[in-house]
């Protein structure tokens, strides 16, 4: 019996040079609308849905490979003398290939301004069916989605050479096509900010060398649809591969800075910051950034929120650094930067800064979590000053920085800051005064430090972070608050008389 074939594609890349390699292969083609159009445009012999049916497309094109004389033919069992006995009696034909790409919603609700009418046009219904029917069916019928598939399963039949194997890895590709195709549309209609069902469909965007470790396997995935301000959006120009470690330190960093206004620079290493830095060109961002941890810096994510200039990239190109990421290079920074063949130059554009991830999530054993990002940013109006001691102008403003800064550090978290630039970062320890000597300690060897203020990610559970930091210089504090013993701290402040405010915002990031 003549083999079947029956293509509909909306993705008609190396249709015809296929459809040519089958019809060699002596299969007979079935087609509908628009590929049929393009395979007779081709000369290719082929039999319109309509023919195999005995029925005519319906609805606009909904109703046309909905029929069971099509899904019959791909669902029946070979090895079973009863499916083919049914198939004979109602004159049925089987089919062995289905070759289908499916209707471009993506691309569609890509579009500036779409309807949701216009997207919903753009669901497709047969084409699911068409392939499921086959991929269920794989043992006889091969299930075809993807193009670049195409030159080597025709080698493949051409020597005979159609495995088991083959057939498997085709339906896997095909359940896992159609599955992110439902999951987008559901990702498109969901209003809901946590559904029940949870879909969310991610595409490789490339294999790693290794995870977070060199023993660890790993490959990068984006969204299906990609933000434009993110790590996955940003643009490699130059560099070697990007690992692991680096993806996850420069989304942090890309986060960072995102959210100033003037011009900001931001050191990332181990996912915290350890110099961040303001200024009123990005050349004096930058020093303010490396003069705040000129150690911790080497090696280090350095994101930038204004185009890096020459001056800049100089100061830079003398450090060894992992990544640089900005909105864009000059041509004369980009060519002194680019001397380091490995470093890694990328951008993002910054006018889409509203288009970043909402949401963010995080895999657990057995699960995710899924929440909004901390978006909150607290400014001096959002102060209680707390003490008897008034905070100056001058240190409101650095309160208002060292709070920005904080919420971007692991807990638990302290920084020491003045108005424009960190002076010490203590984070990641499992007890608040730890990290506030550690803070300290770093800052008290910095210069400006006799203008510095103390930030921390949540309140003081004791006053020994609160008298250490009196003790040390510090005449500034700022910190959510909601401790059974905020009075404790309070009385600490008052007894040193220093200036402490309340925001009523807890910044924990773990």
């Amino acid at each position: 019996m003549t083999k079947r074939a029956l293509l509909s594609v909306s993705d008609k890349q190396g249709l015809t040079d296929f459809a040519k390699g089958l019809v060699a292969l002596d299969y007979e083609l079935i087609s509908t609308g628009g590929t049929k159009k393009a395979l007779e445009a081709a000369d290719i012999p082929v039999i319109g849905i309509e023919e195999v049916t005995g029925f005519p497309e319906m609805l606009d094109g909904r109703v046309k490979t909905l029929h069971p004389k099509v899904h019959a033919g791909l669902l029946a069992r070979r090895d079973l003398p009863a499916h083919m006995a049914q198939l004979k009696a109602a004159g049925i034909q089987p089919i062995d290939m289905v070759v289908v790409n499916l209707y471009p919603f993506k691309a569609t609700i890509q579009q500036p301004d779409v309807t949701q009418a216009e997207a919903i046009e753009q669901i497709d219904i047969g084409g699911p069916s068409m392939l499921r029917s086959a991929a269920k069916n794989f043992a006889a019928v091969l299930p075809i989605v993807d193009p670049t598939d195409y030159e080597q399963i025709l080698a493949d039949l051409q020597t005979d050479a159609v495995t088991p194997a083959l057939r498997q890895r085709l339906a896997a590709k095909v359940f896992q096509h159609t599955a992110a195709y439902d999951a987008l549309i559901a990702q498109y209609l969901t209003t809901e900010e946590f559904p029940e069902k949870l879909t969310l469909t991610y595409d490789k965007k490339q294999a790693l060398r290794y995870g977070e470790n060199s023993h660890q396997k790993a490959a990068f995935y984006e969204n299906a649809l990609p933000t434009h301000f993110s790590i996955t959006g940003a643009k490699q120009i130059h560099g070697k591969e990007l690992s692991y470690n680096n993806i996850k330190d420069a989304d942090a960093a890309l986060r960072m800075v995102s959210e100033y206004q003037q011009p900001a620079v931001v050191a990332m290493k181990h996912m915290n910051p350890c110099g961040v830095g303001l200024g009123t060109t990005i050349e004096a961002a930058w020093d303010k950034a490396y003069e705040a941890d000129s150690i911790s810096i080497f090696g280090g994510i350095i994101a930038l929120n204004r185009p890096v200039d020459l001056a800049t990239a100089e100061k830079m190109h003398a450090l060894f650094l992992e990544i640089i990421i900005a909105p864009s290079f000059d041509d004369d920074a980009f060519a002194i930067l680019a001397k380091k063949k490995n470093l890694r130059l990328m951008t993002v554009d910054f006018e889409q800064t509203h288009t970043a991830d909402k949401f963010e999530t995080i895999s657990v054993g057995g699960g995710l979590l899924r929440q909004e990002v901390d978006a909150a940013f607290e400014t001096p109006a959002d102060f209680t000053v707390v003490t008897v001691t008034q905070p100056t102008p001058a240190q409101l403003k650095a309160l208002a920085f060292g709070q920005q800064v904080v919420k971007h550090v692991k807990s638990n978290a302290v920084v020491v800051t003045t108005a424009d630039r960190t002076l010490g970062i203590g984070s990641g320890q499992m007890n608040r005064i730890d990290s506030t000597k550690i803070a300290i300690g770093k800052a008290m060897k910095q210069a400006g430090y006799e203008n510095a203020i103390l930030a921390s990610d949540a309140f003081f559970p004791m006053d020994d972070c609160v008298e250490y930091a009196a003790q040390h210089g510090i005449r500034a504090i700022v910190q959510p608050g909601g401790s059974i013993r905020d009075k404790d701290s309070i009385a600490m402040a008052d007894r040193y008389g220093i200036a402490m405010v309340t925001t009523g915002v807890r910044h924990f990031r773990h």
